[in-house]
Order: structure tokens, then C-alpha cells, then sequence
């Protein structure tokens, strides 16, 4: 198993950055493939970005490419999102989550097994 929790959300302008950091204790990180979802007041949760094992593969929704950055520290235990230009449309819970049963764990909230507690963004306008 692993335990998941994210840290760096918060209250920025439109056009401001955030660094969403999640921090990964259990077991060894790197089995783990990692990814990014949000979800808006009442919206569905939906897939923002994902990162394979070795951090070689990359994925991100159409809205946030070219802004927002996934990466991750193996050595740390540690995957980021760094969100730049950001957008009122941006606001929502974000979630940490990995899978550890495929090297990249896609775009469907049901392809990962496990999940943090979130972290509130809000961009305001």
C-alpha cells in the first residue's frame, strides 16, 4: 500500500502558479505510477495529468497543456504539478493518486487504486 498527501494549494490571481506537491510513504515509490485529477463544485472528477514509473511518460488533458508541468522525484517520493497561467476554470479540489499494477497509469480515475485527501486550489479572476 501506499499513503498519499498533497500539499501546496491555495489562493492565486488569474495568470499566478502553484506547485502542487504529493508525498508518497509506504512502499517503494517508483512502482508506482502517478497522476493528477480535480474535481470542480459539482463537476465530476476528471483527469488532469499523469506520469509513468520512471517519469519517462507524460499525459495531460487538453485545457492544461502547455501550463501545467507533472514530474517526479523518485529518490524523494515525491510527484509535482507545477500549474502556470492559471485560470478561474482551474479552481477545484486536486488529487494525488497511484496505481502500481501498470507502468502508466492513463486518464480514468478507476485505472488508480490509491488516493490522497486533496488539495483546494482557487484562481481568482
Amino acid at each position: 500500500q501506499v499513503q498519499l498527501v498533497e500539499s501546496g494549494g491555495g489562493l492565486v490571481q488569474a495568470g499566478g502558479s502553484l506547485r502542487l506537491s504529493c508525498a508518497a510513504s509506504g512502499r517503494t515509490f517508483s512502482v508506482y505510477a502517478m497522476g493528477w485529477f480535480r474535481q470542480a463544485p459539482g463537476k465530476e472528477r476528471e483527469f488532469v495529468a499523469a506520469i509513468s514509473r520512471s517519469g519517462g511518460s507524460t499525459g495531460y488533458v487538453d485545457s492544461v497543456k502547455g501550463r501545467f508541468t507533472i514530474s517526479r522525484d523518485n529518490a524523494k517520493n515525491t510527484v509535482s504539478l507545477q500549474m502556470n497561467s492559471l485560470k478561474p476554470e482551474d479552481t477545484a479540489v486536486y488529487y494525488c493518486a497511484a496505481t502500481g499494477s501498470k507502468y502508466y497509469g492513463g486518464t480514468y480515475y478507476d485505472g488508480y487504486d490509491y488516493w490522497g485527501q486533496g488539495t483546494e486550489v482557487t484562481i481568482s479572476s
